[in-house]
This record gives structure tokens, C-alpha cells and sequence, in this order.
């Protein structure tokens, strides 16, 4: 039996489908979704590195160099001024040593001004215009030569630290007759030319000394100990390049 078509059911059957394609749900988009999301991620990934070199800025802001300046330390404190000292004495050690079992020594002392208590043993006129005082200390078995005369025996007025006046003299020091006799010191006030001097003896014996002088002055001089019964025939000086300066033969 062969049924023919009814148009109803072709009607129908349409209908049915156009409903199935509207409820048909749409294939979802991955590769969009996926795109999406990494976007998303790379967005917030940039914000919060932003946020990190926002506070990193903020703190090196506050803190500009901390970490490469010290910790912070109390400010110096200036210190008081040191007095002045150029009127204080100073002093040399010219000579020293052994002689007939007794120590000895010679120091030249400078004063820049006449000390306090100084009295001239020469007459008033000797000290006119003179600033300074160089004094000769001169000193066998711990006895101080002179000392009879007081405490400025054996010194001289001077015009400041370069006074050539100072400059030539010489002579024998003793504790016995003025230092004809016993053990004796020989004394010679040199220029700076003078690099030593040699006491020649009668016997042949040379005594050599090298000149010293007081810092900051002009003011140089050698000493030479003398064994008690021994006498002199001459002193010589000379200079760095061992040239006989003076020849002198009025020692004894």
C-alpha cells in the first residue's frame, strides 16, 4: 500500500527541527577563552610588578643612599686650642760620657725670653736689647760647674735664636782651679760651618766630638772630656768634607 505525503506532516517535521536548531547549544569558543585568560594574567602580572616598583621607589625615596653612606656618628668635637709654646726652653746634649770614673755632660739650654727671676752677673748695659738667654750646663760626677755663682752661672744674654755674638767662643771647665786641674771638660761654641772638632793631647791622643745643635737656633757647640794630668797641644775643626777649619794652639 503506498501512503502518499501528508503536508501536515512535512509542516510538522519543519517545525520540530527549526525548534532542535534554536535549543542547540553553540560550540564554545576554547581557543578565545584561552587567549582571554592569558591576557588577563599578563594584566595582572604588569600591575603587580608596577606596584612592586612603586614601593621600591617610595622606599629609596625615604631612605635616599642608606645603604651605601656609614652609619651616622656623633660630630667632632673641635679641640681646645694648644697654648703656645715658643717660650718655652729647649735644649741639646752636646757632649757625654766617662772621665776618671766620673759621669759627665755638657747641655746647652736656649730660653727665647729672659726667664723669670734671671739676674745678669754683668753690668745692666750687657743686657740691654738682649731677648733670650743661652746657658751652658756643665756637669762632672753630678756636680754642676759653677754652681757656686747660682742658677744662671755659665749663661749668657742673647738677641733671639740666631745671635752671632754667641758664636767663637771656647774653654776648659773644671771643679779644681777653674779647670787648670783634675778632670776637665773642653768647651767650644762652633758656627755651622763646624762639623767636629779634635782635641790633640800631648801624648798623641785624639779626642773627637761632633758639634750638636739646639733645635730651632743657631746655637751648636762640642765637648770634649779631659783626663785629669793630661794637657793640650791644639784643637782643630773642621767641616762635612773633613777641611780643617781653625788650628788653634793656646790650650793647655
Amino acid at each position: 500500500m503506498t501512503f502518499d505525503p501528508d503536508p501536515d506532516d512535512d509542516w510538522m517535521r519543519a517545525a520540530v527541527k527549526h525548534s532542535q536548531d534554536l535549543h542547540t547549544s553553540s560550540p564554545v569558543p576554547l581557543d578565545e577563552i584561552l587567549s582571554a585568560g592569558q591576557a588577563h594574567k599578563k594584566r595582572r602580572n604588569v600591575t603587580a610588578m608596577v606596584a612592586v616598583a612603586a614601593v621600591v621607589a617610595i622606599v629609596a625615596i625615604g631612605t635616599p643612599l642608606s645603604w651605601r653612606r656609614p652609619a651616622s656618628t656623633p660630630s667632632q668635637v673641635t679641640p681646645a686650642a694648644i697654648p703656645s709654646q715658643r717660650n718655652a726652653p729647649v735644649d741639646a746634649t752636646v757632649g757625654h760620657g766617662v772621665v776618671d770614673g766620673l759621669r759627665w755632660s755638657v747641655v746647652l739650654e736656649f730660653y727665647p725670653t729672659l726667664p723669670a727671676g734671671y739676674v745678669s752677673p754683668a753690668k745692666a748695659e750687657d743686657v740691654a736689647g738682649k731677648s733670650s738667654l743661652v746657658c751652658q750646663r756643665m756637669v762632672i760626677g753630678g756636680v754642676r760647674i759653677d754652681h757656686q755663682g747660682g742658677p744662671w752661672a755659665d749663661c749668657q744674654p742673647v738677641t733671639g735664636a740666631h745671635d752671632p755674638s754667641q758664636t767663637g767662643g771656647a774653654g776648659l771647665w773644671g771643679l779644681q782651679d777653674k779647670g787648670t786641674h783634675g778632670s776637665r771638660l773642653f768647651v767650644a761654641n762652633v758656627g755651622v760651618a763646624v762639623a767636629y772638632g779634635i782635641v790633640n793631647l800631648s801624648d798623641g791622643t785624639q779626642l773627637k766630638s761632633t758639634a750638636t745643635t739646639v733645635p730651632g737656633t743657631s746655637y751648636r757647640a762640642f765637648a770634649i772630656a779631659i783626663t785629669a794630668g793630661k794637657s793640650i797641644t791644639s784643637v782643630d775643626t773642621y767641616n762635612t768634607t773633613h777641611h780643617r777649619l781653625t788650628h788653634d794652639t793656646s790650650w793647655r
